[in-house]
């Protein structure tokens, strides 16, 4: 008989070891693929999801697959400004973001909306992927940002403008109201182009431009097809005015819980992503002017930079030393880069 309520015991015991041991196994495979929050405000197709991408595969190589990140694109956690604002409070992990909205909490990442700094796409890649500026940069925010730190700049490109009309040349700005960025930057150029700045978020655009709250907005061809501007802002005009940099943030709490192993290699994921994704992105805009095209949008390619060239250019200097030292720096590196 005590044969018998033996087996049955260990028969009705084997349900229960079976489910702890599954229990343990999960438990343990959690911590061993421990996934990040990495939140930005546009679809996954655009540069940002490259980015993502991007910093994903090597993060999950050099951990050994230990490591990886959950993507929540399309402003799922907010719009920019308030991402930051989550991830300073570790409540995101690891956020991309415009250097323009970056300058809301460090002011002289207003350096890198200067209008015609970049000479063209190819100094723009390299100067995103030089060790110099991205240090400069790092080292700013660190100076000037509380609950996180920048681990690496990206981009999309070069911004353009958009609307109802073409705008071949500065003539056609006069008068018109645009919706920037809030920076000193854009507040500073655009005025001496003869426009009108207005300040509101992304998510506002479309229906501003649609009711003629604004004339004129300005991003990325990328994002511009990607959020379906061109239903209510049908003309694209290529002034290539400003580029449109990028920053990959980490809140301090989620970094400070890494080892100094970890580190290295969430580092070294970030500087994949400023090595890689810059050519990446540019051909994307190349692709995205394509298919506008094939669509019947109106891409206007020979607007006449020369007079907008000419009302930035002393803006540069000006607006660099108003911003700081760390600016003025940045500036000066960008140029050196052939």
């Amino acid at each position: 008989m005590n044969q018998c309520f033996a087996k049955v015991t260990r028969r009705s015991l084997l349900p229960v070891l079976a489910a702890i041991a599954a229990l343990v196994a999960s438990s343990a495979m959690a911590q061993a693929q421990r996934q990040y929050s990495f939140a930005y405000d546009q679809p996954p197709t655009t540069a940002y999801g490259i980015a993502g991408n991007i910093f994903d595969a090597k993060l999950k190589e050099l951990s050994g697959g230990k490591m990886s990140i959950n993507q929540f694109p399309g402003a799922q956690l907010g719009q920019e400004p308030v991402m930051l604002q989550k991830m300073r409070s570790g409540d995101i992990d690891f956020v991309i973001t415009s250097t323009a909205n970056a300058s809301t909490v460090a002011p002289q990442a207003g350096v890198f909306s200067l209008h015609f700094l970049f000479r063209d796409q190819q100094h723009l890649a390299k100067s995103l992927a030089d060790p110099g500026i991205s240090t400069a940069f790092r080292a700013m925010v660190k100076d000037q940002v509380q609950g996180a730190q920048v681990l690496g700049l990206l981009t999309m490109g070069l911004r353009n403008m958009y609307s109802k009309a073409e705008i071949k040349s500065v003539v056609d700005m006069k008068g018109k109201k645009i919706r920037v960025q809030a920076t000193k930057t854009e507040d500073t150029h655009f005025p001496a182009y003869g426009a009108q700045t207005v300040h509101m978020p992304f998510g506002e655009v479309y229906t501003s431009l649609q009711t003629g709250v604004v004339n004129i907005a300005e991003n990325g061809v990328n994002v511009y097809l990607a959020n379906k501007h061109y239903e209510v802002a049908p003309v694209l005009s290529l002034t290539e005015h400003e580029a449109n940099n990028n920053c990959l943030w980490v809140s301090d709490k989620t970094w400070n819980s890494f080892t100094p192993e970890q580190q290295k290699w969430v580092q070294a994921a970030a500087d994949e992503v400023s090595r890689t994704e810059p050519a990446l992105a540019l051909k994307l805009e190349k692709d995205s002017a394509d298919k506008l095209k094939a669509i019947g949008v109106k891409v206007v390619e020979n607007v006449d930079k020369s007079g907008f060239i000419k009302l930035a250019a002393p803006i540069q200097d000006q607006l660099a030393a108003e911003l700081g030292p760390h600016a003025v720096k940045i500036l000066k590196l960008v140029r050196e880069v052939k």
